[in-house]
């Protein structure tokens, strides 16, 4: 009997796919759409055939976290995922195996895989480099464990810090989030699908600028904002740097779901874009558009939708795209072609990443946070720190000192140092899922809460200051308070360190999670943006001692400080650092390295600023004509790009070469950069343009350009920036996205609010349609 040729691997993606499907039932097809939990098929960590015969009978579409939403190990994870593709290649008709999906925001979420700070700390750094890594030791630990799929990176703009899901994202600007996600993207994917990861870019779109900041809520973004500000970072990703999925939304835009929009989902996505990939539900939200959105009478109708929308798989299990859709095929309220057309892509990906071919893994050769992958983790948290204050030079301190007091909820805690989707955070968001009965999450049997020790190696920051400092060193430990509570019981204790102590350090913030006791994550919105709980108070009963203190902030959103921010002398912003915190920490408080974080999104002074950002409109930033507020400034706490260093930094004899620029051309622009001071250090060189002359108005500043520069003490490099033309086009009054002649503004420093270096080019020619968009400029140092 000669091959079938879908299973001929020297037969075209193509050719296979329309053989296969010429082959299948309609009850083989719709399996091909749907999914389900690891922990419905398993008992403990191994395959429980009993379970999963029903469940994959016909085949199915995705597996949902193998790693992520059990207890197995590295290897274990492996084998299950290999007894998992047996068992379809032996017990079903066509032999179709599965994808593996996984969550991937901060590192791949599983037992023992590399923990890199969270996003948000990530995008800190402004290291395309190092965020590319990142990716690729993602890409080669899932791959190595028979993964294929990552539902990261998160491309939502966000400007709302009170949105608990701030901590995933790369932060305010359109420009910063398609250059950092684009690294993850590249990093995880690799240049070969064989071997690389289909990464997600979620949630698309608009979701991190919900109604009052709250998770699910509508979004009121008009279109010309939506297009150049929330959906610039998918167009880039999808265009310019190949992304394989997406995935919707939770959320509604002008009374239309996400799950539920053909013209995003369809028609910019595949119409306008091009996207050939798949595009995945957003776990529930099939579901939610009868139970939440309340535009639907039924599961056969919610599919009905969906899959005209354009969701090809609904994940995180099989509820409207199991028997309720073969029903509706079948009498004809839905049409075959829009099953047949998510079949396809389905079965185009795998084919495409080689899983026909190659189902199964080397479980003995898996081996998860080698010291290489750690030591990224390492470099991304050291340079993820931002040094935000640094009165009278308190920083760094010295290894040396008699007594230091430690004092705060995360000083000695391990599993703050992570972010929410880390697989701490998430075996216990899954217990609570289920004893609440949130969400409709099936038991997670066999899903137990480890010790830390058992995920991964990682010590607290308390332990990190014990490790750096000299041994004539008098460390004292307070806790104060928790992070979140009203008992300040721990105050006396935590006053009494600070007194006999020369420098007193406090570790304050949030937990990241989505459980009750979170203060940052999904589901976990605030209202108030100052530290939770009593730790202001606490701050404060620290401060009032007369101890020089130094307040390590681990937060997963800006934070509005009050009066912290004026009378405390030192203040950095570690974030959700991870494995590597602890070291990274101390690294910074005592002078291993220099800090050189940058923000990536704005700190307000209260909340009512919110949303506060950069990169306002010519009549925003302000009140008119009053200008400040009542209460306070419009200034931001701390804007936009900003981050101090150990040392200082000049700029110089900036150069705009634009001769005859025009659409199409490039314009060069050149800037000097001295370290004035006398330690080496990095400085983010920053790139800001302004467009004048277009029939709508723009934005005042807008990001074009970023270099993360190396200075010894007194030396001096010069920067590059080659920037596309193209990269001036706006959606004018008709919608058209054009280059108009005119002026452009230049504008050069270390933040969004310091900008020293300023000089302006002229825009020739006709106004021209474009059509070739142009989503990154170049760089380089010499």
């Amino acid at each position: 009997m000669s091959t079938p040729v879908y299973q001929d691997a020297s037969r075209s993606v193509a050719e296979r796919v329309s053989d296969l499907m010429q082959r299948m039932t309609l009850e083989e097809k719709v399996a091909q759409l749907g999914s389900f939990w690891v922990h419905q098929i398993i008992d403990g960590i191994a395959l429980d055939v009993e379970k999963a015969a029903p469940l994959m009978a016909k085949g199915i579409g995705h597996v949902t976290r193998v790693g992520g939403a059990s207890n197995v190990t590295p290897v274990q994870s492996a084998e299950l995922n290999n007894a998992i593709q047996k068992w379809l290649i032996d017990n079903t008709r066509l032999q179709i195996p599965a994808i593996i999906h996984e969550e991937c925001c901060s590192g791949y979420m599983a037992n023992g895989a590399t923990v890199f700070p969270q996003t948000i700390g990530v995008s800190a750094t402004w290291d395309t480099q190092l965020t590319e890594a990142m990716g690729d030791v993602i890409r080669r630990q899932l791959r190595s464990v028979g993964g294929h799929h990552a539902l990261a990176p998160v491309l939502d703009v966000t400007r709302d810090a009170r949105w608990g899901r701030v901590e995933e994202t790369y932060g305010e600007d359109p420009y910063l989030n398609s250059v950092m996600g684009g690294a993850y993207i590249k990093g995880i994917q690799g240049d070969d699908w064989q071997t690389g990861i289909v990464a997600t870019g979620k949630h698309f779109v608009g979701y991190g600028t919900t109604e009052g900041g709250m998770n699910w809520s509508p979004a009121h973004i008009p279109e010309r904002e939506l297009r150049e500000v929330y959906l610039h970072p998918f167009e880039a990703a999808v265009r310019a740097i190949g992304l394989g999925s997406i995935m919707n939304g939770y959320h509604e835009l002008d009374g239309v779901p996400c799950a539920a929009n053909k013209k995003l989902l369809t028609d910019i996505l595949r119409g306008e874009w091009g996207f050939e990939g798949t595009v995945v539900s957003d776990y529930f939200a099939v579901n939610m558009l009868e139970g939440h959105h309340y535009i639907t009478s039924s599961k056969a109708e919610s599919a009905k939708v969906a899959l005209n929308a354009g969701i090809d798989v609904e994940l995180p299990n099989t509820d409207c795209y199991g028997d309720v859709l073969r029903d509706a095929v079948e009498s004809g309220y839905i049409s075959i072609d829009l099953v047949d057309q998510a079949v396809e892509r389905v079965l185009t990906q795998k084919f495409v990443q080689g899983i026909f071919d190659q189902p199964y893994v080397d479980a003995s050769v898996v081996e998860f946070d080698t010291p290489a992958d750690r030591d990224i983790a390492y470099k991304l948290a050291q340079k993820s720190i931002v040094l935000l204050r640094n009165e009278g030079g308190l920083l760094p301190l010295s290894k040396s000192l008699s007594s230091l007091a430690v004092i705060g909820p995360n000083a000695d805690v391990v599993r703050n140092i992570f972010g929410d989707y880390t697989y701490p955070a998430h075996i216990e968001t899954l217990i609570e899922s289920h004893t609440q009965a949130a969400l409709g999450l099936p038991a997670p049997e066999g899903v137990t809460i480890r010790t830390l020790d058992d995920f991964i190696p990682a010590v607290s920051i308390l332990q990190g200051i014990k490790d750096a400092v000299s041994s004539e060193t008098t460390i004292t430990y307070a806790k104060g308070c928790d992070v979140i509570s009203d008992s300040r019981d721990g105050f006396a204790a935590a006053v009494e360190a600070a007194k006999n102590a020369e420098v007193a350090i406090m570790v304050m913030g949030d937990k990241a999670g989505l459980t009750d006791e979170c203060t940052s994550g999904e589901a976990r919105d605030r209202a108030e943006l100052d530290l939770p709980g009593v730790q202001p108070e606490l701050v404060r009963a620290i401060y009032e001692t007369g101890t020089p203190v130094v307040l390590v902030l681990m937060t997963g959103r800006p934070v509005t400080l009050d009066w912290i921010a004026e009378d405390i002398p030192a203040i950095i912003e570690a974030w959700f650092p991870a494995e590597e915190g602890a070291a990274a920490v101390a690294d910074v408080l005592f002078g291993n390295i220099n800090p050189s974080g940058k923000l990536p999104i704005t700190f307000p002074r209260a909340v009512g600023q919110v949303p506060i950002f950069y990169g306002h409109k010519p009549s925003g930033g302000r009140s008119m004509w009053k200008i400040d507020y009542v209460e306070t400034s419009v200034k931001p706490l701390y804007p936009f790009g900003y981050g101090l260093s150990y040392t200082t930094f000049e700029y110089g004899n900036l150069r705009i070469l634009a001769e005859a620029a025009k659409a199409g051309s490039t314009v060069t622009i050149q800037a000097d950069v001295t370290n004035t001071g006398s330690v080496a250090g990095d400085e983010i060189v920053q790139l800001y343009t302004h467009t004048t002359r277009a029939n709508v108005t723009r934005p005042l500043k807008e990001l074009k350009g970023f270099q993360r520069v190396s200075l010894e003490a007194g030396q001096t490099r010069t920067v590059t920036f080659e920037v596309s033309v193209n990269q001036f086009a706006y959606y004018d009054i008709d919608m058209r996205y054009i280059v108009t002649p005119g002026t452009v503004e230049v504008m050069v420093g270390p933040s969004s609010a310091d900008l020293p270096l300023t000089g302006e080019f002229a825009i020739g020619g006709e106004e021209t349609v474009i059509t070739d968009k142009v989503f990154f400029s170049e760089s380089s140092v010499q």
